[in-house]
This record gives C-alpha cells, structure tokens and sequence, in this order.
C-alpha cells in the first residue's frame, strides 16, 4: 500500500487539487500500520486548519451557488441541538452546536461587491458574520424581518425540501415565526434553497481535495493492519472480533467512525456447514469489510477484500481473484460515465447496460461523499425501489457537478470453480473525486487481496 502522509498546512496550495490528477497506483498487500498519532493533527490545529478552509468556502462556493440557484438571499435558521444539516458546515470551529435561536443571513451584492454574511442570533460571530439583531428590546424575527425588508431581496432562500434531507432544515414552528413576521408580500418571494444545501455540502475546496488524499491513505492503511496476522488468528478469531477492533483503534487515534464497522464472511458451502460459529474467521475464507473514519470534517467509505490462506497456500484461488478483476472492470465501466451535468439516474442506466453486457452481473448503488459518509449531490442507484431504503427518483434527477466526492458503490458476483461454482459476491466500494479530469480514485483501489496466513 502507498502511503501519504500528512501535508504541512503550510504548504498547501490553492491548486493542489492538480495533484489528483496523476494516476493513483494500486494498493498492495504490504501490510501498513498507522503506529501512532504522530501523523494525525492535534485538536487545535484541525480546528484552525479547518476554518482556513471555510474562509475559502464562504468566499468562493457561496456566491457562486447562490447565482446558480438564483437565490440572492439564503437564510438558515435552527435552534440548539436541533440543528439544519448546512448549519455547522457554514460556522467557523469550535462552534459545536447552534446556541438558542441561530440565524444566519447570506446576501448577494453582485459578483463586484460579492455576498454580505449576517447573523441574527443573540451571539456573535466576529470576522465571520455580522451581527444584526442590535437592539435587544426588539424580538429576535422582528429585527431579522427589518433586514430583509432594508434589502428588498427578490428570492429568499429557506431550508425546505420533499426530496433532500439536506435541504428540510428549517421546522415548521420556525417558518411560521419567520412568515408572521416578514408578511404576506415578503413571505411570497421564499423559495426552496434545496439545491443551494446540496451544492453547499457536495463541493469541495482545492484544499480540502488535496487533504482528502491523506484522509483516504490513513483509512487504507488501518484496513491493512486489521486485514493482517496482526489482528487476525484464523480458527481463533472473530469478525466481531475485528469490528471492535477496528472501532477502538479508530478511537484510540482521536478519529471517528460514522458508522459501526463491519466484517462479513463468505465460505465454500461445501464447507460452511461443519462449523457450528459462523462467525469465526476459518482458512479459506473471503473476507469483506465496510468501514468509514472522519477526519478534519472529511467521511471515507470503503469496502474490500481479503482472503485467508490454507496451509500450504500463497495465494488466494485463481476463480476469487478473476472475481475481484471483474469487479474492478466493473468500477471502469461505471465511472467512464460520469459525465458533467448528467444525472445520476443517466449515469447509472448507462453503467448498468454496459456492465450487464459484459456479463459482470452488477449492481450499482453509488453515494456521494463529504461533509456526511451518506452525502449531499448526484446519486446513481440501480436497486429497485422496493429494496432501497427509500425512493431515490427524485434525487437521481440531481445532475453531477465538478469537484465533488463519490464512494464508488457497488457489487458484481462471479461463479468460482474451486467453490464448485458457487457465486460470489465481491462488494467494492473505494472513495473517488470528480474533477475536470474525470472521476478518479483518492487513494488507488484494491487489485489483489489482502492475505492473512
């Protein structure tokens, strides 16, 4: 496995996304080991690293958004420990949470002028939001209504969305304050700013594209030690075994997990009913994990391979690897369709079409990645609606735009000879960004398996 270390802030460049555009190599067994925290920033330096980015973001992503959608006034308001999905995104840390009423103002002056920030909430944002809600005698939606009517904006954006969670921020009792106190004519220019959320929470910064490389590095790399002798005894250990392993080892690293890891077993059936624990981790396994860290505001999803070698064996049966060589055709076919500004539903017909006339038995479930491990922006799922976990219609009309981050989701099942054909199921999932160069993999993919012996 390569491994990318961490950049010094310092030496971070407007443009280093142009990194990404130099082919990633494949990952290899070499078995790495994240052996301490030296690699990962302390608190108060991710902190400042991270308002660093959202300077940036504030200055560029939201003008441009706001034109896109043709919004000149975006408001985001939520209480504390309720709060809109954009709200913490768009708040300089350490801020943990919002505090009471929170409201945030975005108003666009023209692209010479650029957009005005303003708070309306009780506590200030100094260098960050100016504060509006000067006179403490005046109610806090009234003082917000007297600004917006100061600045005749012509569409007011507000968190309401059928189709995004993303974008259905804003609670009812909080739009009803807000309508009495702006009045029927103002009240009639609110609009959705669903898409304003998803843009938002989907693009990614040239900073944040350079860094995403190291945050994907640091996640391989723990999957290469847990996928290892280091972690793994066959016939001893478990795959429960390993899911903790891998939580605590996150923890222990000052990381997160979004969600609970998992190690999954398929055995030759043949096999398969002599052992009494299903769960024990036996030779001749294939192993599969799903695993995700956040790092510096950044979610990884990912999802590979191992197998557990027999005696005698080196390496893993020739019909498991032409498994894994197809689902990697697979991953080519599927992400030479990303295209700017098709949808994601247009993409995935495509992929699937060219993926089933391969005979590469795929299914595609793709996902954008970012801010949330299940993120904001274009969406390409194949399952049927009665599968998925909810109609996704709507959202795969969402067209692909640049600077944008995938996990690159899917499964493609394969007959295996030494398993007396038995099928099986190579669940791939590996994090990519889409960039004017195409859709390219972060950190490299997996073409061999990772061997515990």
């Amino acid at each position: 496995m390569i491994h990318f270390r961490f950049l010094q802030r310092l030496c971070l460049v407007f443009f280093a996304a142009l990194l990404l555009t130099a082919a990633s190599s494949a990952l290899t067994q070499e078995i790495a080991d994240v052996k301490d925290s030296k690699n990962i920033l302390p608190e108060k330096d991710r902190e400042q690293l991270m308002n660093e980015w959202l300077k940036w973001r504030l200055d560029n992503i939201v003008p441009e958004l706001m034109r896109r959608e043709g919004i000149d006034m975006w408001l985001v308001i939520n209480r504390e420990y309720n709060e809109d999905p954009v709200y913490l995104s768009l708040v300089p840390r350490p801020t943990m949470a919002a505090r009471r009423t929170s409201i945030l103002v975005f108003h666009d002056l023209g692209p010479e002028k650029g957009v005005e920030r303003l708070s309306g909430s009780y506590y200030g944002m100094e260098g960050w939001y100016k504060g509006t809600w000067v006179d403490k005698k005046k109610k806090q939606f009234d003082s917000l209504a007297a600004v917006i009517k100061a600045r005749q904006p012509k569409k007011i954006g507000i968190n309401t969305s059928e189709n995004w969670a993303f974008g259905d921020g804003l609670t009812a009792s909080l739009k009803a304050k807000l309508e009495r106190a702006l009045g029927p004519e103002l009240s009639s220019r609110l609009v959705s700013a669903e898409n304003l959320c998803v843009g938002w929470l989907e693009t990614r910064s040239p900073q944040e594209m350079s860094v995403y490389r190291h945050i994907c590095g640091i996640a391989h790399d723990l999957i290469g030690e847990f996928f290892s002798n280091r972690v793994i005894t066959p016939d001893v250990t478990t795959s429960d075994d390993v899911d903790w392993w891998f939580r605590q080892r996150v923890t222990d690293l000052g990381l997160e997990t979004w969600f609970q890891p998992s190690i999954t077993i398929q055995r030759d059936k043949k096999e398969a009913a002599q052992y009494a624990d299903k769960n024990v981790i036996r030779r001749g396994d294939l192993l599969h994990c799903d695993v995700g860290i956040t790092y510096l505001g950044l979610c990884t999803d990912m999802q590979l391979q191992a197998y557990v070698c027999r005696i005698g064996e080196t390496d893993a049966p020739e019909g498991l690897k032409e498994a894994l060589r197809r689902a990697n055709r697979l991953a080519d076919v599927f992400m030479a369709e990303f295209v700017q500004g098709r949808s994601g539903t247009e993409i995935v017909t495509a992929a699937m079409k060219k993926g089933e006339a391969e005979g590469l038995r795929p299914l595609i479930y793709m996902h954008p990645l970012g801010f949330h491990g299940h993120g904001a922006g274009c969406v390409a799922d194949a399952r049927p609606s009665e599968s998925a976990p909810e109609d996704n219609l709507e959202r795969g009309k969402y067209p692909l735009f640049l600077n944008t981050a995938y996990a690159i989701e899917f499964s493609s099942t394969t007959a295996v000879p030494e398993w007396e054909n038995q099928e099986v199921r190579i669940g791939y999932e590996e994090d990519a960004l889409f960039t004017e160069a195409g859709c390219r993999f972060i950190d490299g993919r997996q073409t061999k398996f990772y061997l515990i012996r």
